[in-house]
C-alpha cells in the first residue's frame, strides 16, 4: 500500500511498483481532483484510523509518504503538521510490523559544514524538518527503511501535478516566462534528487531486510551553479542575483555513500535530464497557468487550508 501515493512523489512510486506488485494507493486527494490509475485505489485521510487498520492487515510492506511537505506550508500550522507528520507515523510504527518505507529529508541536518552522513548531527530550522525527526524516532525500531531525500527536481509521472515550489523546476520555469532568474545569495548548497530516483530506490530496497536511516541524493550543487546550468539551456534567460539574504537559511551537503554500500543503490537521474523534462513541459504550453496556487504545496494550502 503506497500512502499518499496520489502526490508528487507518489505518482512515480506506484507506476514503478505496479509492475511486479499488487499496489493500493491511499490518498485523500489534497491536491488532485480525481485518481486515474489503474490500480486499487482508497479514498481516505491518514488520521482516519479505522479505515486503514484492515488495510494495514492486508498489507506485507506500506510506503508511507503521506505528509505536509515543505518549510512554508508546514509552517502555516505547526500543530497540523506535527498530526499528520508526525502522529501519523507512530500509529503505523504500533499496528504494522511488516515491512515500512517511509520517507523523511535532509532538511533535518539544517545549516552545516561539510560533507554529511547519516551519523551527522541534526539541526531542524523548522516545523516541517522537526516533525520528520520525531516521525523518525517512532519508526527506530520497526522494520523500517528510512530515506532522507535531497531537494526534489524533474517529472513524476503524467498524471500527478507537478511541484512548481522546488528550486530546479521554478528557476526553469522563470527562465521561460519571465525571462530571468533571480538568484538571492546562490553559495547556499542543496543535495539535489531526481524524483524518479525516490522511486527507483524504493523498488530496489523493498524486499531488503535493510532497515535504518539513509541519505538519498544525486549529487550537490550549489543554487548557482543550478541556474548557470538552466542558463545553458536556455541561453534567451539571464540571471541576477543579490546579496540579500536568502529567506531559506538550509545549507547543507550530504553523503549517500551508505545506501550505496548497504544496499547497492545509487541515484543516477541526472540534472540535465530534470531541466528538460520541465523546459518541454512549459514550452510547449502543457500547462495552462504555472502561477496556479496548485502547484506550490504553501500558496495551495493558504488558499485552501487542511482541516
Amino acid at each position: 500500500m503506497v500512502v499518499g501515493g496520489a502526490g508528487y512523489v507518489g505518482g512515480g512510486i506506484v507506476d514503478k511498483l505496479k509492475k511486479n506488485h499488487n499496489v493500493t494507493v491511499y490518498d485523500s486527494l489534497i491536491y488532485e481532483e480525481s485518481y486515474r490509475k489503474d490500480v486499487d485505489f482508497v479514498y481516505g485521510d491518514i488520521r482516519e484510523q479505522k479505515k486503514l487498520l484492515p488495510l494495514l492487515d492486508k498489507c506485507d510492506a506500506v510506503i508511507w509518504l503521506a505528509a505536509l511537505v515543505g518549510d512554508g506550508a508546514c509552517a502555516i500550522n505547526p500543530e497540523l503538521t506535527f498530526e499528520i507528520n508526525s502522529d501519523s507515523v507512530k500509529f503505523l510504527a504500533e499496528n504494522f510490523n511488516k515491512r515500512i518505507v517511509f520517507l523523511s529529508t535532509c532538511s533535518v541536518y539544517g545549516a552545516q559544514e561539510g560533507l554529511l552522513d547519516e551519523s551527522s548531527t541534526i539541526n531542524p530550522l523548522s516545523a516541517y524538518a522537526t516533525s520528520k525527526v520525531k516521525a523518525e524516532d517512532y519508526l527506530k525500531d520497526s522494520n523500517a527503511i528510512i530515506f532522507r531525500l535531497g531537494t526534489l527536481f524533474g517529472i513524476s509521472d503524467e498524471f500527478s501535478r507537478i511541484r512548481l515550489d522546488l528550486v530546479v523546476n521554478i528557476l526553469v520555469t522563470k527562465a521561460l516566462t519571465e525571462g530571468k532568474l533571480t538568484v538571492f545569495g546562490g553559495d547556499q548548497w542543496r543535495p539535489l534528487l531526481h524524483v524518479i530516483d525516490v522511486a527507483n530506490a524504493i523498488d530496489h530496497t523493498i524486499n531488503l531486510k535493510t532497515t535504518g536511516i539513509y541519505n538519498l541524493h544525486y549529487e550537490n550543487f550549489k543554487i548557482i551553479d543550478i541556474a548557470n546550468a538552466i542558463v545553458e539551456r536556455i541561453p534567451s534567460a539571464s540571471i541576477e542575483t543579490t546579496p540579500m539574504k536568502f529567506q531559506d537559511a538550509r545549507n547543507y551537503q550530504v553523503s549517500s555513500e551508505k545506501l550505496f554500500q548497504d544496499t547497492g543503490f545509487k541515484a543516477s537521474t541526472n540534472l540535465l535530464q530534470g531541466i528538460d523534462e520541465v523546459f518541454n513541459l512549459i514550452s510547449n504550453n502543457r500547462i495552462k497557468d504555472v502561477s496556479h496556487n496548485r502547484y506550490s504545496n504553501q500558496n495551495f494550502l493558504e488558499e485552501h487550508g487542511v482541516s
